[in-house]
């Protein structure tokens, strides 16, 4: 990326830019609607009494081919939307003139106008690619109503282990879309960051159950610093670029794509440092998905392919179906 240029719009120019297609408020990285009504309001409150919030961010590029020029929101959707859902006539707001709430069209002309000419803070990303935005947009989505846990940590914390997380999820973004391991809401609510969290954590101290908390711990632990993560970051590279040069049906079209499936695939690589050939890797996990989706009655399986199957589909993240997922991958991988 190369800068961040700030810059003062009112209300009506961002209106304008949205009616004229100008502006993109929902791209692929970005969460749905999440806000109650309640919080609508207060914001237009907030616009309404001249209070601060918070800079909108937008990344800001010029498509070579087209020649248009290109805005799409980063941070500041829920903001954008309520202003617009405001004027739609969508919900009321409390004015500081009025006792009731008011719909944009009650409110005078007047106050119609000092509204729309009211003052937003926008932070143009220059010359952002898509790495640098969920970047960018992880360390900004960080306050909301319905936060999940991964989000919840991100607030909580700011140290290495986060920042470690943040931009090896972030780096591999294109190949989490690519390979249909996450989807464009999974990383709107940073499920890639918590995988990478989870990835961490077991490669540094071994198989383990998932638990919110010990991941919470392992923030903590390493939030003032993270001694490992360089090394850390050379075998998740070196698992992320073997991953990367398969025929990228191997995993986006096979059980791979799964998150459970893909983060024991993750583990045995990184215990064999990589070394296994490109066509022998690909072979075995096209035979461990055929076995999988194969048509014989699961009673009639030989047992460590029911057993493979059980671990794949009932309760993933515990540390025995974790180990029995291990164990079955390095048998067909031919590891001892």
């Amino acid at each position: 990326m190369e800068r961040v240029d700030y810059e003062k719009l009112v209300v009506k120019e961002v209106l304008n830019s949205y009616q004229g297609k100008e502006l993109n408020i929902n791209p692929w990285y970005q969460r749905r609607s999440v806000w109650t009504r309640a919080q609508k309001a207060y914001l237009i409150n907030s616009l309404f009494e001249q209070k601060p919030i918070p800079s909108i961010y937008i990344r800001h590029y010029l498509d070579i081919d087209s020649e248009k020029s290109i805005k799409e929101v980063v941070d500041g959707q829920q903001r954008i939307r309520s202003i617009l859902e405001f004027i739609d006539g969508s919900f009321g707001a409390l004015h500081p003139d009025h006792k009731k709430r008011l719909l944009y069209r009650d409110l005078h002309p007047k106050e119609r106008e000092k509204f729309l000419m009211t003052s937003l803070s926008v932070g143009y990303l220059i010359g952002a690619d898509d790495s640098d935005v969920i970047e960018i947009f992880g360390r900004l989505n960080s306050v909301a109503k319905t936060l999940n846990e991964q989000e919840k940590r991100n607030a909580r914390f700011s140290g290495e282990m986060k920042q470690f997380c943040l931009n090896s999820a972030a780096t591999h973004v294109q190949l989490w879309r690519d390979l249909g391991i996450f989807t464009a809401n999974d990383i709107a609510r940073m499920s890639e960051v918590q995988f990478v969290a989870e990835l961490a954590l077991n490669m540094i101290n071994g198989l383990s159950d998932y638990s919110a908390t010990v991941i919470d711990k392992f923030y903590k632990e390493y939030d003032d610093d993270f001694p490992m993560q360089e090394e850390l970051k050379d075998r998740m590279e070196m698992v992320f670029s073997k991953i990367a040069d398969l025929d990228a049906g191997v995993i986006r079209d096979t059980i791979f794509s799964r998150h459970p499936i893909f983060f024991s695939l993750f583990l045995v690589l990184d215990s064999i440092n990589g070394r296994i050939a490109k066509v022998r890797l690909e072979n075995a996990l096209h035979a461990v998905d055929a076995n999988f989706t194969s048509d014989i009655p699961f009673a009639e399986r030989e047992k460590d392919d029911a057993d493979f199957y059980m671990a794949c589909t009932s309760t993933t993240q515990r540390i025995k179906q974790r180990t029995i997922r291990n164990q079955y991958l390095k048998r067909a991988l031919h590891i001892s």
